[in-house]
């Protein structure tokens, strides 16, 4: 891993964590509007700038990436409550390719891969255990 990447990983780690204090805070809508924009530039510093605009550009993910720029700006706007809830959507949407992957991460887990293996939790993993990554 590159010093590119680790800063990527840096950014979007801070962008979770100050979109969640933004939460925590009662919807502050400056603190989401900094959480999000951390966010965005460390996928793109993750995956590279080419990989990441074909990633929001895919056909596939036009309705995510749609709600979650018009969440971004309803949360810049002043509108902090309807904006988060269209951004988790688009979240959602955008990233849902990703859950194969983070059940194995989530099961290799030390202690918690214990709770992840259990036979319901570990049955939900399995119906999305197929399909691709959409990077």
């Amino acid at each position: 891993m590159n010093d590119r990447k680790k800063i990527g990983l840096g950014l979007t780690g801070f962008g979770v964590f100050f979109s969640f204090l933004g939460i925590m805070f009662f919807f502050d809508k400056g603190l989401i509007a900094m959480g999000n924009i951390l966010f965005f530039s460390g996928v793109a510093l993750t995956i590279g700038l080419k990989s990441s605009l074909q990633f929001f550009s895919k056909r596939s993910n036009f309705k995510g990436t749609i709600s979650f720029g018009v969440g971004f700006l309803l949360v810049i706007i002043g509108w902090p409550i309807l904006g988060m809830i269209l951004e988790a959507y688009g979240f959602v949407v955008l990233f849902s390719g990703f859950w194969p992957t983070l059940a194995v991460f989530l099961q290799k887990i030390p202690i918690l891969g214990w709770i992840f293996q259990q036979p319901y939790i570990r049955s939900f993993f399995d119906r999305y255990r197929g399909k691709r990554v959409p990077v």
